[in-house]
């Protein structure tokens, strides 16, 4: 990468320079884009760590910097400049037009990096019984571009998906099954109609059963609470309690039935969202597979002393490590949460021998991960120094603008429908280049990538409110505007005569006299693969939105400023016919890793 090219020709400088100034030593040379273009491509700070150590000031030490590079003549830079003691670099021409002319020849691989770490995210997460929700739409989100930029550097990325298949919340659903057994859709019903059925008995169960002390829970999740510690319970409460137990259990045969019925119409109907969200998983994962590996390796660290017994349950005392205690298996010998995700860690390490394994899910069970974590440390060192829990903040709806029927809960495919619904009204109002039997799939990408920009576009955790007129809007941050920009490109591109076309296809085409927004948007174009490269190190795709919307608009300024098919020379044509291919290729590479599909025409 040209960083790298420029941090070799500052380390010559310095190195050139240590009779002159004195002994320094210096760990890493840090360079940054300026936010003004004027200050040129690159700009390093470095005068101002060695001005302490040689007692100069950092102009001076820039000064030298810049005298000691300029007489180096080298091959990429153009010319050095100072201001403030901060060292400025211009790049020189021709290199921008190399690397415009790789970007036409590499295609979908520039910007790939070499890194050879073996990576597996875990992602998405939902239960079977209950409804995938918004929550779980936007963790689809983030882990799939997450997967996509670390792939992009090279790695090994496995996919995986981790679900809830027993536990409370399975039991509340299996006894609304059979408590509304007679409304039970047939095999040969609509796998929707199904999962409807499947919402309705978990909120059926979920209100029969009755709240509990909080004080009960030592700091467990609601639905692995000791629901057979409560004082008084009515008949539904222990129903669903012997339920939960004989799914444990397997010890019922009834049960049995339904809950294998219930899982595969769940699973069945996630299969059909991550199809649609562009997301294939290498391996699926249940709490069901994991909590007997999960209960031995607690019970093991217990007799280490890394947990205790506490009220008849077995519990991580959290607060020794400044965290807060947690209850690992509960007084009828049934593994939590916190278990289950203990007995994970083992399990996947087992099934793919990573260097680093991620796990995505909102920010709020941040400190349930921290407890898990601490508790791996102590029992799985070597796991837990290669575990991340990356984190991402909420998503909620303006009050009143978007509907559910499911009340406070956001169903994770009619949000979807109900943007592309708005796609086709926006399509059909200003018109469409996209043929009227073509509308309705165009229509689904384009709600598709709104939906997910929107999440990506924003710092991964912070927490954001969706916003139906912004994300759809083809003339901000968003996601249509730059699948729109691409589809003009692609339509410049079509409208040229083919053999210009071709030479723009292969980087052939050159150009002495560049304006200045054909000269800004290639001063943009070359960073590519580095933002790539820190946005994999930072689990940042906020990082690509920033730098594929700056150079949208930095096309489009050029694109309202000059003329492309009507350029006055021959070579001035060819040049900017590359310049749109090559950013209509960047904008595709982009969007590929937000997992965002392209138009040719919208």
């Amino acid at each position: 990468m040209i960083r790298e090219e420029i941090g070799k020709v500052i380390e010559g400088a310095l190195a050139g320079l240590k009779n002159e100034l004195g002994n320094f030593s210096i760990e890493q040379i840090s360079l940054e884009h300026p936010e003004n273009a004027g200050h040129g491509d690159y700009s390093t700070n470095i005068a101002f760590a060695l001005a302490k150590q040689l007692g100069k000031t950092p102009q001076e030490i820039a000064e030298a910097i810049k005298s000691k590079i300029q007489s180096l003549k080298s091959k990429i830079i153009e010319r050095v400049e100072v201001a403030g003691g901060f060292v400025n670099f211009f790049l020189r021409r021709e290199v921008l037009l190399e690397e415009l002319a790789r970007i036409a020849k590499e295609k979908d691989k520039f910007g790939a990096g070499k890194e050879r770490k073996r990576v597996i995210i875990e992602f998405t997460d939902p239960n079977p019984f209950k409804v995938f929700h918004l929550g779980h739409l936007y963790s689809n989100t983030v882990g799939e571009s997450l997967a996509r930029i670390l792939e992009a550097t090279g790695a090994k990325v496995w996919r995986v998906n981790y679900q809830g298949d027993v536990g409370l919340h399975v039991a509340k659903a299996i006894y609304g099954m059979q408590k509304l057994k007679e409304r039970m859709p047939g095999e040969n019903a609509s796998l929707s109609k199904k999962v409807g059925f499947l919402g309705e008995c978990y909120a059926y169960g979920n209100a029969m059963y009755e709240p509990v002390d909080k004080n009960l829970l030592l700091g467990s999740p609601a639905d692995e609470i000791d629901s057979w510690q409560k004082q008084e319970e009515n008949e539904d409460t222990k129903r669903i309690v012997e339920i939960n137990i004989a799914i444990y259990n397997k010890s019922d045969k009834e049960i049995n039935s339904l809950y294998s019925k219930g899982r595969k119409w769940s699973l069945d109907y996630f299969d059909t969202i991550y199809k649609r969200l562009g997301t294939k998983f290498d391996h699926y994962y249940f709490e069901s597979e994991v909590r007997g590996v999960g209960t031995d390796i607690v019970k093991k660290g217990l007799q280490k002393g890394v947990f205790q017994e506490s009220q008849g349950a077995v519990i991580f005392p959290g607060e020794k490590y400044g965290l807060h205690s947690r209850v690992f298996i509960n007084s009828q010998g049934l593994p939590t949460y916190e278990a289950k995700e203990l007995g994970l860690a083992p399990t996947k390490y087992k099934d793919f021998k990573y260097d680093l394994s991620l796990i995505v899910t909102g920010n709020e069970i941040t400190d349930y991960f921290r407890v898990v974590l601490a508790a791996m440390k102590e029992l799985y060192p070597d796991l837990a120094v290669k575990t991340r829990h990356v984190t991402h903040g909420m998503v909620r709806l303006p009050e009143g603008k978007m509907s559910s029927r499911n009340k406070n809960i956001v169903v994770g495919e009619e949000f979807i429908d109900e943007v592309r619904s708005r796609v086709l009204k926006i399509m059909g109002a200003r018109g469409s280049e996209v043929a009227e039997e073509d509308q309705y799939e165009a229509a689904e990408i384009i709600a598709v990538g709104a939906v997910k920009y929107s999440r990506l576009r924003v710092d991964r955790e912070k927490d954001i409110i969706f916003d139906l007129e912004k994300s759809l809007s083809f003339e901000g941050d968003s996601g249509p505007y730059l699948q729109y920009t691409y589809a003009r490109c692609k339509s410049i591109l079509r409208k040229a005569p083919a053999s210009v076309r071709q030479l723009a296809d292969y980087g052939e085409a050159k150009q002495s006299n560049l304006s200045k927004e054909e000269l800004d948007t290639l001063r943009t174009m070359y960073k590519f693969p580095e933002v790539v490269q820190e946005a994999a190190e930072k689990y940042a795709p906020s990082l690509v939105c920033n730098f594929v919307f700056e150079l949208a608009q930095l096309y489009n300024n050029f694109y309202n400023t000059h003329s492309v098919l009507q350029a006055d020379t021959e070579e001035q044509k060819q040049f900017r016919l590359l310049l749109t291919s090559a950013v209509a290729q960047l904008i595709h590479n982009s969007l590929y890793l937000f997992g965002i599909q392209t138009l040719e025409k919208m």
